[in-house]
């Protein structure tokens, strides 16, 4: 299995010779759905759901299908028959060669006054756990957790404690749109080997956009 980063949020799984995308938003890379067997988005905020994009992916690949909390299926679905599935916590599917386990129900809290909206997380083959906007625990083992290290929603101390709690193997940064070069060697020392608390047995490394690493 490939998985390349494509910008902030979105990541590109590639297996078998079919390909899967979660969260290609505003945020990533423009090529970033282009070529997708199965599109899965976690929630409606715009760097998660690019709605040109997606379009524009499932009108070049007919075969092609998008997984989806209702919020987003609401606003594609008419468009693409048969072709856009709603999906919830506790759901389970098989699309184009890949399992993929939903889990989650709700955005992290940015602030008491906003209203939370819907977010579902996805473990692909039971192994890569993209958990959207939110610090779910999966509630079962995963080997590779991509993690969202900077939000208007999170801190650092919220971060090192779930990965500690889902205990991958590997953990790989996303939503990093946000930070500057600056920041990145920052978060780098406080999440690595040699941070405090640091994050135990587990390793962690960022991609950058367009990089990729073989699981």
């Amino acid at each position: 299995m490939k998985l390349t980063k494509k910008g902030h949020a979105c990541v590109r799984v590639e297996k078998d010779g079919r390909v899967l995308v979660i969260d290609p938003g505003g945020f990533s890379e423009p090529d970033a759905a282009a070529g997708a067997d199965v599109l899965l988005v976690t929630h409606e905020h715009a760097d998660h759901f690019d709605e040109g994009r997606l379009r524009a992916a499932l009108e070049a690949r007919p075969e092609a299908e998008l997984w989806t909390l209702r919020a987003v299926a609401d606003q594609i679905s008419a468009a693409f028959p048969g072709r856009v599935h709603t999906v919830g916590d506790g759901d389970a599917f098989t699309a184009a060669g890949f399992d993929i386990e939903v889990h989650g129900e709700l955005h992290a809290v940015i602030h008491p006054e906003i209203l939370r909206i819907t977010n579902v997380g996805y473990v692909v083959d039971g192994r890569v756990f993209h958990p959207g906007d939110a610090l779910t625990v999966p509630g079962r083992p995963v080997d590779t957790l991509l993690v969202p290290v900077q939000a208007p929603w999170n801190k650092l101390s919220e971060v090192v404690d779930y990965v500690r709690e889902v205990r991958p193997r590997r953990a790989y940064d996303i939503h990093d749109g946000l930070l500057s070069e600056v920041a990145h060697p920052v978060y780098q020392r406080m999440l690595g080997p040699q941070g405090r608390p640091g994050l135990g047995a587990t390793e962690h490394a960022r991609l950058t956009p367009g990089e990729s690493v073989t699981l």
